[in-house]
This record gives C-alpha cells, structure tokens and sequence, in this order.
C-alpha cells in the first residue's frame, strides 16, 4: 500500500486509494506483490470479497449518482450468485526496470485472484489510458455504462470486468500461455486451488 500511495501521489490521484481506510488490511482478501533482487515491492495489486451484495462492490458505489449506475448495479448484482471479487490499486514503481512486464503481470495476478479465491467474475474500474493492460488478460469493457471523470476531470474511468469461462477469448495469446504457467507452478508448490480452474480449459 505504500508503493501503491508513493505511484498515485505522482499523479495527484492518492485520494482514490482511501490509504487511511484499507491500509490495515480487514478490507482485503487477497495482496499481489512483485518484489526485486533486494526484497523491495515494485508492483502490486489488491482484491476485495467474495461479496455477497451489490452494495458492497466499491466501484459500484463510485458511480453512484452518474449516467449508467442501474446497468452497473444490475450487471454485478447478476455476477453475485456466481461469485464476485474487485480488483483495486494495481501499480508499479517508476524508476523500476522491465516494468512492461511488471504491467502485464499485474493484468495476469486479476486473473489468479479469481482462480484463488473460487469466483467466476472480476469487477472493477479502470482509466482509458489503461485499457490495454486489462485487456491483455482478458478483462472486457462494459462499453453499454458511459466514462466518468473519477477521481477527477483528467481522465474518464470505464467499468471493466472479468469472466472465467470467457477470459481466455479476450486475452492476448501470450497473456494466456504465462497464467496458464504460472497457475501450474501454484500446483507444482503444493498450493490448493479451487475445483473450478482446469489447466487450459478456466472455469470448468
């Protein structure tokens, strides 16, 4: 979270990351952290849920008031009996090395968020300017809910989400070979996934 504050507050956004609420961890279910040679944290990502109403989903919350806040709520309050989890606060250091791969990473971790914690679906919001990050591992637009200019005027903010049984058709094929290795080596090290991910084939 601090690597996280330390990114934003280079663009003047660290408000959107209510540091002060969730930095004592209850808020969060899961953490992907990327660190270097020196044990430093260069990237990372957080997840909130399972959730089990509509209400509790951030990101909805955040469009309240705005054009598109029934689709929203309607669309993850459909998600819910099948799982939901929200994706949040994916960053990478500035002055780090490879970081493209770095980005790439924080794509795929969604991903093995949703496998991890047994859910079908991924919400969350993403800027325009980061579309194609998400999109590399499968996140669709929901292109029918209009942008809105969160946290502020300089961007305009879209409604993303994931779903394992359609992932796979969205993502770009490399994306698709490094979550299929790296879930293998979450097997390999003895790590317990859920029923729901078969090697190459998502949500069974």
């Amino acid at each position: 979270m601090d690597g996280a504050r330390e990114v934003y507050r280079q663009f003047g956004t660290e408000d959107a990351l209510e540091y002060d609420k969730v930095v004592d961890g209850r808020s969060t279910t899961l953490f992907g952290v990327a660190l270097d040679s020196d044990g430093r944290a260069v990237a990372g990502m957080r997840v909130s849920g399972p959730y089990r109403h509509v209400d509790e989903v951030h990101a909805v919350a955040s469009w309240a008031g705005l054009p598109g806040e029934i689709a929203f709520r309607r669309m993850v309050a459909d998600q819910i009996p099948e799982g939901v989890i929200e994706g949040k606060a994916g960053w990478t250091a500035r002055d780090v090395e490879h970081r493209g791969a770095l980005v790439d990473w924080i794509a795929r971790a969604y991903v093995h968020s949703m496998v991890l914690l047994g859910v079908r679906y991924q919400v969350g919001v993403a800027p325009e300017h980061a579309l194609r990050c998400y999109r590399s591992s499968g996140a669709r637009v929901a292109w029918w809910i209009p942008a809105s200019s969160y946290p502020d005027d300089r961007y305009r903010t879209v409604p993303v989400w994931y779903d394992m049984q359609t992932y796979r058709s969205v993502a770009t094929e490399s994306q698709v070979r490094l979550i299929d290795a790296e879930l293998s080596e979450f097997m390999e090290s003895g790590q317990k996934l859920p029923s729901t991910w078969v090697r190459g084939e998502g949500l069974a």
